[in-house]
């Protein structure tokens, strides 16, 4: 790759840059002895020292999160206060968790095997660090893809290919966000009848909640899956939702598992893609979470469950040499756009940074390590009922000073050449000008979202999502998850049966033209002459 320096300043006044590997050296930096095999970050390792590498790295970023209080000076033995949760979805990064997983926590004995010093002496501590049988889970999300393939089995094979068979393997399907019969599976309970009907007028800016009716064959969770990804304004929008409805699936059956801990096979150059991506999609004020995350169920199901990504110091290159060296079998397969898909933001991200990752692979880890000292500067005003993530305190009345929220009263035909180009200055003043269907009213999804879940819902593309709705799907009443419906129908007032109430004052502010500004002055002004 080409460099930008400057090629008038002397290269000897310039600072020495760090010597990257050059090509030539070939022993070990570990053992100093053997012949390297991999280089890491400009390291050089053989395949002997890589493997400890690796499961080093690996508890020294699970290990400091297991225990529910952090340790001391004294480092005590590892004993969760619950159940252990594995996402797998065949890829790179969570093959290389699940096999480390397996190896490092949950060895398997040969015949005649004894403990040594007994259960409970602290080199047979790791034995059994989380409570009962640990849970691998998969999330289906062929039902978003037209002509994908169902892995369900390919997967299942790889999890139960384990030696003693440690795992106990369940299937989610991603159409299960729309299913109440899942939801009260999961120890939800059952959603009531206003919750089931309800559902989310896409066609209104606002984000208007509608009271539909249900009907036999619409009201099959696939359809609700489809019609709610099609509504979506972009493409973006569709690749964010689909990670918002599979995380949510996973942190539900982890609390439903009592389980106190859910690892996800996010490595570093995933992170720093989904770090870089978040950011560009408005949700920085929850980067924190994005890299270590303590989720709460609602009081009644017990403990908060941690999301963690063991992988975070490891990179992709480092997951995939560790696959092909263990001899594992990765199922996982990139899925196939729709229209404009390869031009959405995570795409290009990760386009841009598996390029970084080629030429400058110490830039990486520094995007996830500036990326981990962020915090937010002010408090949250509660979670998003949809990402069920913290919310930033008063962020819609933000967002209506800062941007246009309306195009309803734009003129379709303009004439001119004017700035801008495409609309006059009248037309600008009347883009956020209120009017008896855009006026915010207390029925509205709005007030109960993030910024970034707000952007997801209302931020419109010329290229849209290119998916139609599904035969007997309208826009005006899309069906939301089951965990909206369920939040949602707990905020209402006991024995109201009416809208949801707010308990603020709703703020608009209009931008207005210079003739309206002169007439809301005029009886100040002085006469011309």
């Amino acid at each position: 790759m080409s460099s930008c320096g400057n090629p008038n300043v002397d290269s000897d006044a310039l600072m020495t840059r760090r010597q990257k590997y050059d090509g030539k050296t070939k022993v070990c930096v570990k053992c100093k002895e053997r012949i390297g095999n991999i280089v890491i970050r400009y390291a050089v390792y053989c395949k002997t020292c890589f493997f400890p590498l690796i499961q080093t790295r690996f508890k020294k970023s699970l290990e400091p999160s297991i225990n529910p209080v952090a340790d001391g000076t004294r480092r005590k033995a590892l004993k969760a206060g619950g159940s252990l949760v594995v996402a797998f979805s065949g890829g790179t990064g969570s093959t290389a968790l699940l096999d480390l997983v397996a190896k490092i926590y949950f060895p398997v004995r040969h015949n005649g095997e004894t403990l040594k010093g007994g259960k409970d002496h602290p080199r047979n501590a790791d034995k059994g660090v989380w409570k009962g049988k640990p849970v691998v889970c998969y999330v289906e999300v062929c039902g978003a893809f037209p002509g994908e393939k169902d892995r369900t089995e390919e997967i299942r094979e790889i999890v139960q290919s384990y030696p003693g068979q440690p795992f106990e393997f369940v299937v989610l399907r991603l159409e299960n966000c729309f299913d109440p019969e899942w939801w009260s599976k999961v120890g939800e309970g059952e959603l009531v009848s206003s919750a089931r009907s309800l559902g989310l007028d896409m066609t209104d800016e606002e984000l208007r909640l509608t009271e539909g009716s249900s009907s036999s064959s619409n009201d099959l969770p696939i359809n609700r899956l489809k019609a709610y990804l099609s509504s979506l304004p972009t493409q973006t929008a569709f690749q964010s939702a689909i990670q918002i409805l599979v995380r949510l699936l996973l942190l539900h059956t982890a609390a439903s598992r009592k389980a106190s801990h859910l690892l996800l096979g996010t490595s570093l150059t995933s992170l720093s893609v989904n770090l870089i991506s978040g950011i560009s999609q408005g949700a920085g004020f929850s980067v924190v979470e994005e890299a270590k995350e303590e989720w709460h169920p609602r009081p009644e199901r017990g403990m908060p469950v941690r999301v963690i990504r063991p992988l975070r110091g490891i990179g992709m290159k480092e997951c995939a040499i560790w696959d092909w060296w263990c001899g594992l079998r990765v199922a996982g397969q990139t899925r196939q756009f729709n229209g404009s898909g390869k031009h959405t933001i995570g795409a290009l991200t990760r386009d841009f940074i598996f390029g970084l990752e080629a030429d400058y692979p110490a830039t990486v880890s520094t995007i996830a390590r500036t990326c981990a000292k962020l915090s937010p500067k002010h408090g949250s005003d509660g979670n998003c009922v949809l990402c069920e993530r913290p919310a930033q305190d008063g962020v819609q009345a933000w967002k209506s000073r800062i941007s246009i929220c309306s195009y309803s009263e734009a003129s379709p035909a303009v004439s001119g050449n004017t700035r801008p180009s495409h609309l006059t200055e009248e037309e600008i003043s009347n883009l956020t000008k209120p009017s008896v269907s855009s006026i915010p009213a207390a029925s509205s999804l709005t007030p109960h979202l993030c910024y970034a879940c707000h952007t997801l819902l209302t931020s419109r593309s010329s290229r849209g999502t290119s998916a139609p709705l599904p035969p007997g799907q309208a826009a005006g009443n899309i069906s939301l998850p089951v965990w909206v419906n369920a939040t949602l129908a707990a905020s209402r007032s006991p024995g109201d049966d009416e809208d949801l109430t707010l308990d603020e004052d709703v703020i608009q502010t209009i931008k207005m033209s210079r003739a309206d500004m002169k007439s809301q002055i005029s009886e100040f002004l002085l006469p011309d002459d």
